[in-house]
């Protein structure tokens, strides 16, 4: 009689967060504290250091970084630090205020379609489709263009080539929903199809949509930067890291490369920040990667 080996125990996959996982959490505190740091200094900066953005000192052009200019001098002998942290500051608020305004029409058309359905749902889709087939920087600049390059046409541009994702997201998410048990249960109870809209379906979506804000602001920061570097954004004497960053290209045959890399360097780090911290917060919304990290 030959012995049996024994089966192998079954071992269960560990529940614990990977390595990955935790050595990662230090890297978002980091991402949090920098996009904090940024963020209190440009909401101080006009208190604490006070800037004339059209004034110029000729005799101290293009100075190299030193105690007295952290960042050195660009070619008009303005304090590059001090730019770019007024830049950092309309950046922020462009994509921002665009990035709302781009999640509202989103969500409006998104909930249009995926509400009424039917050839509303496959016109407005068609709309979508037709839009996201435009590069969006070539789209933008010919919106800036026939408004006129300012703050308001910025936002405005970058709002009106932005909003196809958002849109395409909640009608997604409503198409879905749509199907439950329980908004079945709400239209036989006699609810109107504007209630059941706003009382079961747009809760469920909110934080989507949200999360998608959040998402959008990188995209909407460099697209401003874009333009600015382009000459369709803020007029070139007031600071903008576009401006910058392109007023910045005269000097660097001089070698004052410190005007063009500090803003450029100022503007990925904020990114980079955000795109972090957004990054961490869908994994939490998703429910896959919730269930698979044990968050």
């Amino acid at each position: 009689m030959t012995d049996l080996a024994p089966a192998p125990a079954r071992t269960r996959p560990s529940r614990r967060p990977s390595a990955l996982l935790r050595g990662g959490r230090p890297g978002v505190v980091l991402a949090a504290g920098v996009l904090a740091v940024a963020v209190v200094a440009c909401l101080l900066a006009p208190l604490l250091w006070p800037l004339d953005q059209s004034a110029v000192d000729l005799v101290r052009t293009r100075l190299a970084p030193s105690p007295e200019h952290l960042a050195g001098t660009d070619d008009l002998g303005r304090d590059v630090a001090l730019r770019s942290l007024y830049g950092l500051r309309v950046s922020l608020l462009v994509g921002a205020v665009a990035a709302l305004v781009a999640t509202v029409i989103g969500g409006l058309v998104g909930a249009v379609a995926g509400t009424v359905g039917g050839r509303v749902d496959r016109a407005l889709m068609r709309v979508v489709d037709t839009i996201a087939a435009l590069p969006h920087l070539l789209l933008g600049i010919f919106i800036v263009a026939m408004l006129r390059p300012s703050l308001g046409a910025v936002i405005a541009s970058i709002a009106l080539t932005h909003w196809l994702s958002t849109a395409r997201i909640v009608r997604s998410e409503l198409l879905s929903l749509r199907s439950r048990p329980f908004i079945d249960a709400a239209i036989s109870g006699g609810a109107s199809r504007a209630r059941v809209l706003t009382r079961h379906l747009l809760p469920h979506v909110l934080p989507r949509l949200a999360l998608a804000t959040t998402l959008m602001v990188p995209h909407a920061v460099w697209h401003e930067t874009a333009l600015s570097f382009l000459g369709l954004g803020l007029p070139p004497h007031l600071a903008s890291i576009g401006n910058m960053i392109n007023d910045g290209q005269r000097s660097l045959l001089t070698g004052a490369w410190w005007a063009s890399i500090v803003p450029g360097l100022a503007l990925v780090t904020v990114t980079l920040a955000l795109a972090a911290l957004t990054g961490r917060w869908r994994d939490r919304l998703d429910p896959r990667v919730r269930a698979e990290l044990q968050l």
